[in-house]
C-alpha cells in the first residue's frame, strides 16, 4: 500500500473519530457544558504530553539547521508556542462551550455537525479582514451554505426565520471555530503543531473549569457516571485523532485531506442516527447535502490551482 493511501485511511479514521465525537459530547449533556468541556479538554492536554516526547524524538535529526531557511530558535519557539496557546485557547474555550451548550439545548448530534462544518466557508471570508481575497466560487458557496443552513433548522417547521436556541448556540461556534482557524493559521508556522495544540487545550479547559466553579455545580457522581463519553472526546478526538492528523497530512494530497476530513459531518449524523436514534426529516437531510455540498466545492482547487 502507498504512503498516500495509508495517509488517507488514517484520516478517514479521523474523520470518524471527529464525527462520532458528537456523540459522545451529546451524551455529555447529563453535565453542564463548562464542566464537560473543561474535563475533556484537559485530558486532551494530557494525553498529548507523551505524543510530544515521543515526536520530539522523531524529528529531533530533522529539524532546519541554524541560518537555514524555516530554522526557528528554541526560544522563539516556547514563546509562540506560549503565546499562541493563549490566544488559540481562550478562542478554542468560547467555540467548544458554544457547541457544547447547543447540543445541551437539544440540538441533534449530526445537525451539530454539519452547522458546524460551516466554519470551512465562514474562514475565508472572515479572511477579508486580513486582506485576502475572495473568489466568486467561495462566495457562491457561502450562498449555499445559507441556504442548506435554512433548510437543516428553519425549513418546514413553521417558525419562520427564527432559530432554535441549540442551533443558534452551534451557529455561532462554527464563527467562533473560523476565528480558531485562523488563529492557528497564523501561530502554528512558528512552532511545534502538536506543542501547540497541548497548550491551547490546557487554557481551554483551564478557563473552562474556572467557570464551571462560578456558574455551574458539579458533582462527582455524575462526572463518574459521564467517564466514557468525557473519555472518548478527550482522549480519541482530542488526543488520537489529532495525532492522525498530524502523521497523514506529512503524505497526504492537501486537496484531499480536507475533502476526507469533511466527511466528520457526515459521520456525525451516522452515529447519531446508530447509536441516538437522531432522526432527520426530509427537509432537514436536504439541508445536510446542500451543506456538504458547498464544503466540497470550498475545498476543490481551482484550474489556476491545479495548474500551479
Amino acid at each position: 500500500m502507498s504512503k498516500k493511501a495509508k495517509a488517507n485511511i488514517l484520516l478517514l479514521i479521523t474523520a470518524i473519530i471527529w464525527g462520532s465525537a458528537f456523540v459522545a459530547q451529546k451524551a455529555g449533556t447529563m453535565l453542564e457544558p463548562f464542566t464537560y468541556s473543561g474535563i475533556r479538554t484537559l485530558i486532551g492536554c494530557i494525553v498529548l504530553l507523551p505524543v510530544i516526547a515521543v515526536f520530539s524524538k522523531i524529528n529531533a535529526g530533522s529539524k532546519p539547521a541554524p541560518g537555514t531557511e524555516g530554522y526557528i530558535s528554541p526560544e522563539e519557539e516556547r514563546k509562540s508556542v506560549i503565546l499562541g496557546g493563549i490566544v488559540c485557547g481562550i478562542i478554542l474555550c468560547i467555540a467548544m462551550n458554544l457547541q457544547q451548550f447547543g447540543l445541551y439545548f437539544e440540538t441533534d448530534a449530526g445537525k451539530a455537525g454539519f452547522i458546524t462544518t460551516l466554519y470551512i466557508v465562514i474562514v475565508p471570508v472572515l479572511g477579508i479582514f486580513l486582506r485576502k481575497r475572495v473568489g466568486l466560487k467561495m462566495w457562491i458557496c457561502v450562498f449555499i451554505g445559507a441556504i442548506g443552513f435554512y433548510l437543516l433548522t428553519m425549513a418546514g417547521k413553521g417558525n419562520g426565520i427564527s432559530l432554535e436556541k441549540g442551533d443558534f448556540f452551534v451557529l455561532l461556534c462554527a464563527f467562533v471555530f473560523s476565528l480558531h482557524i485562523l488563529a492557528v493559521d497564523h501561530f502554528s508556522p512558528k512552532c511545534d503543531g502538536i506543542k501547540l495544540s497541548c497548550m491551547q487545550f490546557f487554557v481551554a479547559g483551564t478557563l473552562s473549569i474556572i467557570v464551571m466553579f462560578f456558574i455551574e455545580s458539579p458533582k462527582m457522581s455524575d462526572i463518574l457516571a459521564c467517564a466514557f463519553p468525557i473519555l472518548y472526546a478527550g482522549v480519541l478526538s482530542s488526543g488520537v485523532a489529532y495525532t492522525l492528523q498530524v502523521v497523514a497530512q506529512k503524505d497526504a494530497d492537501p486537496t484531499t485531506a480536507s475533502l476526507i476530513m469533511s466527511l466528520e459531518s457526515v459521520f456525525a449524523v451516522l452515529t447519531g442516527v446508530i447509536i441516538y436514534g437522531e432522526k432527520l426529516s426530509m427537509i432537514e437531510l436536504a439541508g445536510c447535502v446542500v451543506i456538504f455540498a458547498a464544503v466540497v466545492i470550498s475545498q476543490l482547487p481551482s484550474k489556476k490551482e491545479q495548474k500551479g
